[in-house]
């Protein structure tokens, strides 16, 4: 990520901003999608506690790296240069993972990447550096190895994330290319008090940001296990007001003031305050399954399929039009990271916390 880059995605999202606030007050919908996720596939590696995708007796079809292409080119013929994040599932252990990334390199679609790092080894590691993503963002949950390798159910997980990391850097170094590598934390009942203790392990293993993530309920074992009680809720409260203190500080800490400052709500489960409504995740966002169905939430139905039409047409269709309005009256506080609301200050106060620790690796290096 450069200078360049974020004035380019701050003028789309700026521009979008404006077309959300037309449609809002008129129902003229000039909207377009601006941010991009895409659920490679279900299948996994890991047995994550907070995770339903590995206990799936099946799983849905999956489109062709030839069907992701068309996809992709689709959108980009709709929106223009746009960025997309890729997750899974393990988006690693689909074979042709790799190739989509230096595609999407080659068309200038900027791809980002979330991983559990099971897979950065030798090969890989190089592959990924090669192909030039815009970020990746690996799942730590914890500095102990004991924690983080029994929530994520892989035995010596945490382990080859550290060595993966240092693969990486290497790469980096080796072949001149740098893209921001960010920790990202589920918090939950088992971790909430090492979350200052992972953003200083995150520094120094030389990762880039932290990018908490508040759980979501899914599992069994997040309603009796994982879940942050009323109890512990006070505890919890200090950890945040610490992390508030260490971002302004000048830790690398992605999410914002706000957001950080909800986490204690989203765990009670509290209804969205008003200042926060309506939901805008429907005038912005485009989300791929793994069999190509779109949503503008995956609290919703699918707004239409990429295999089938365009992306134009998914958007604009009658179908994303009626999905649009019932998301604009949800009041969930959803915080979830690809899904929570940010405010175009936040996406660039995101965007700043990268450049300016790119920044400061950088002169550290020079010296």
């Amino acid at each position: 990520m450069n200078i360049t880059e974020l004035a380019r995605m701050g003028l789309t999202h700026g521009r979008n901003a404006l077309a959300e606030s037309v449609y809002l007050k008129t129902g003229v919908d000039f909207t377009r999608p601006v941010t991009f996720h895409a659920l490679f596939n279900e299948r996994c590696n890991c047995k994550c506690r907070h995770c339903e995708y590995w206990r799936q007796a099946e799983y849905i079809p999956e489109m062709s790296v030839e069907e992701w292409q068309q996809a992709l080119l689709s959108i980009k013929e709709f929106t223009g240069r746009f960025a997309i994040n890729f997750s899974g599932g393990e988006p690693f252990i689909k074979k042709g993972f790799i190739d989509i990334l230096r595609f999407c390199r080659d068309h200038d679609i900027l791809a980002g990447v979330t991983t559990n790092g099971a897979l950065l080894n030798e090969k890989n590691a190089a592959a990924l550096v090669a192909a030039r993503p815009f970020n990746l963002n690996i799942s730590v949950d914890s500095t102990d190895p004991a924690t983080h390798n029994y929530v994520r159910g892989m035995n010596g997980l945490l382990e080859r994330i550290v060595r993966g990391i240092a693969l990486l850097k290497s790469e980096q170094e080796k072949q001149k290319i740098t893209f921001p590598i960010i920790i990202k934390p589920t918090i939950m009942s088992l971790n909430f008090r090492q979350l200052p203790e992972i953003v200083d392990w995150a520094i120094g293993l030389g990762a880039t940001a932290v990018n908490f993530q508040p759980l979501g309920r899914w599992t069994p074992e997040t309603y009796n296990e994982l879940w942050i009680e009323e109890k512990d809720m006070a505890e919890f409260e200090q950890i945040i007001n610490r992390l508030i203190e260490m971002k302004r500080s000048g830790s690398p800490i992605m999410n914002s003031e706000e957001i950080l400052g909800l986490m204690p709500a989203s765990f009670r489960e509290e209804k969205a305050s008003p200042e926060h409504l309506p939901c805008r995740i429907g005038l912005h966002e485009f989300y791929i399954r793994p069999d190509g169905e779109v949503k503008l939430c995956f609290h919703f139905p699918s707004i239409g399929k990429t295999t089938q039409q365009s992306a134009r047409e998914i958007w604009t269709g009658d179908t994303a039009q009626k999905i649009r309005q019932a998301t604009l009256k949800c009041d969930k506080l959803c915080l979830l990271t690809c899904l929570s609301q940010k405010s175009l200050l936040s996406k660039a106060s995101q965007a700043m916390t990268i450049l300016s620790r790119q920044k400061k690796k950088a002169t550290a290096t020079d010296h």
